[in-house]
């Protein structure tokens, strides 16, 4: 998916949305109390999110609601038409009729609800736990598990705001890159992939006299990479350093502004690259590079408009026209065909 919006829409926002699941349920990890969660205007109390994924023709739906101070409200997980548990945080309501049909009967859920009430002094920590982590954790599961397979994915979900501080990145976190880099195969693994993206480049790895490393362009002289490469090479190396090295290839990639500091000619080689290294996973992109909106790149139903009330509509199904090869998505948008869904 390549999603387009004015500026301030909410592109950011929906990547975040599609990762909480990631970071808060099953990650842990909660987001500061500072900061916009629900809008601004909403009488609602809580935000209400709702997953569904397949996996080997089995549906899972995962369900939360979540209070404006980001604790959890409400949970509940159905598994082929079948709830398996709900959980009412607000009201201490708790049913778990229908464990025995992901195998986890055996789960001391006298612990978990015992773990309920606990007192957290600290506002950062958790005093609702969910339930779906806790089970996840805490439960010897079949390895095919449905579960499991759900933990798996989740995990891999990645999302990345390009360009966020290239030129400032501490030290240490340079250091552990360094060090990955002195192995040869991940240094022209480096070097190929700029190359691929039409930076022609050699790239040499130094350790200095004071026994830290240092990398530079190969020519006749050295000559520092980090201080003379440009924004779009060095946003390249940003993404790079985040994805590529994991060994983990990630389920969900959320690319929020992926382009913002390439040529269009770039941008086009960035996305032929992810199609071609992960052809398993699930791409969303955002930008404003309207060069980017073509045929050739993507069909109109993976291109979509996300508009300041918060819709996102496919091109596809934002004109009466029936959209084919030969249009020019890119200049019907410049002339305002789709205006009314932005």
């Amino acid at each position: 998916m390549l999603i387009y919006g004015r500026n301030a829409t909410g592109k950011t926002n929906l990547g975040k949305a599609l990762l909480d699941i990631s970071v808060s349920i099953l990650g842990g990890i909660r987001y500061l109390r500072e900061g916009a969660f629900l809008n601004a205007d909403s009488t609602e109390q809580a935000a209400s999110f709702s997953y569904e994924f397949s996996f080997d023709n089995q549906s899972l739906i995962y369900r939360y609601t979540k209070h404006f101070d980001k604790e959890l409200k409400t949970e509940e997980l159905i598994i082929d038409g079948k709830r398996i548990y709900q959980c009412d945080f607000e009201k201490n309501k708790f049913e778990f009729e229908n464990l025995e049909y992901i195998h986890a009967e055996t789960a001391n859920i006298d612990r978990y609800l015992q773990a309920m009430q606990v007192d957290y002094e600290d506002e950062m920590q958790e005093s609702k736990l969910p339930f779906l982590r806790w089970i996840i954790s805490n439960v010897a599961l079949d390895n095919d598990s449905i579960l499991i397979k759900l933990s798996s994915y989740v995990r891999r979900m990645r999302m990345f705001t390009v360009g966020n501080g290239l030129r400032r990145t501490p030290r240490i976190i340079n250091d552990v890159f360094f060090e990955l880099l002195e192995e040869e195969r991940q240094l022209r693994d480096l070097e190929s992939f700029l190359n691929e993206m039409g930076i022609a480049c050699k790239l040499v790895l130094k350790k200095l006299p004071d026994g830290q490393r240092e990398l530079y362009f190969l020519h006749d002289k050295l000559v520092p990479f980090y201080d003379n490469a440009s924004s779009g090479t060095l946003t390249l190396v940003d993404l790079y350093k985040k994805l590529i090295p994991k060994g983990v290839e990630p389920s969900l990639l959320y690319l929020d502004e992926f382009d913002a500091f390439y040529h269009y000619e770039m941008a086009e080689k960035v996305i032929r690259f992810f199609k071609k290294r992960y052809p398993k996973c699930q791409v969303i992109m955002t930008s404003h590079n309207t060069n980017l909106m073509t045929n050739r790149l993507m069909r109109p139903d993976c291109l979509f408009i996300l508009s300041r009330v918060g819709t996102l509509t496919a091109l596809c199904n934002a004109t009466e026209r029936e959209l084919r090869e030969g249009h020019n998505l890119e200049k019907m948008y410049i002339s305002g065909e789709f205006d009314k869904y932005e």
